[in-house]
């Protein structure tokens, strides 16, 4: 098992580019000039990730209304994400990074206690990047349910 990386607000968000749902590449890059709403998930249509994901989802107007831009990223591939997305409707991106590298790179994927156990998993997280590419925001081990209340919170959106 490797080290895992652990971001701090400051840092530079590491760079990444990977197919959206569409098959269409996405960088971190195109989004320079807007804040972003970077957040890991373990795997479409579960429980837990579409609770996340729905909740994104409802908050995306005004998190665009505050010129803040929401992708989501997980191991699936861009078939299932396409899945994903069209079954709730999500209209943000879902990024496909299947050989973990963007996962490993922001430290969301590494050793997690899961009911007792120690293993080798995705951790579930969420970051905010400035309109200069730097982390904002690190959230690490972070709960589905809740969690973008706090997200919103973190971003002056909600008081």
């Amino acid at each position: 098992m490797s080290e895992r990386v652990i971001l701090e607000p400051g840092q530079p968000a590491p760079e990444f580019s990977l197919q959206d749902q569409d098959g269409a590449t996405r960088s971190l890059s195109e989004y320079r000039g807007e804040r972003v709403v970077l957040f890991f998930y373990p795997a479409a249509m579960t429980p837990g990730c579409t609770k996340q994901a729905c909740d994104f989802r409802d908050s995306e107007a005004a998190l665009q209304a505050a010129g803040v831009r929401v992708l989501g990223i997980s191991r699936d591939k861009v078939e299932k994400q396409r899945k994903f997305a069209d079954r709730d409707e999500l209209g943000y991106p879902l990024l496909s990074d299947p050989e973990l590298d963007v996962h490993r790179a922001y430290g969301a994927f590494g050793t997690k206690n899961s009911y007792g156990r120690i293993i080798e998993g995705v951790i579930r997280s969420t970051f905010v990047i400035d309109a200069h590419g730097n982390i904002e925001h690190a959230l690490y081990n972070v709960k589905a349910t809740g969690h973008v209340a706090r997200v919103r919170k973190l971003l002056g959106l909600d008081a």
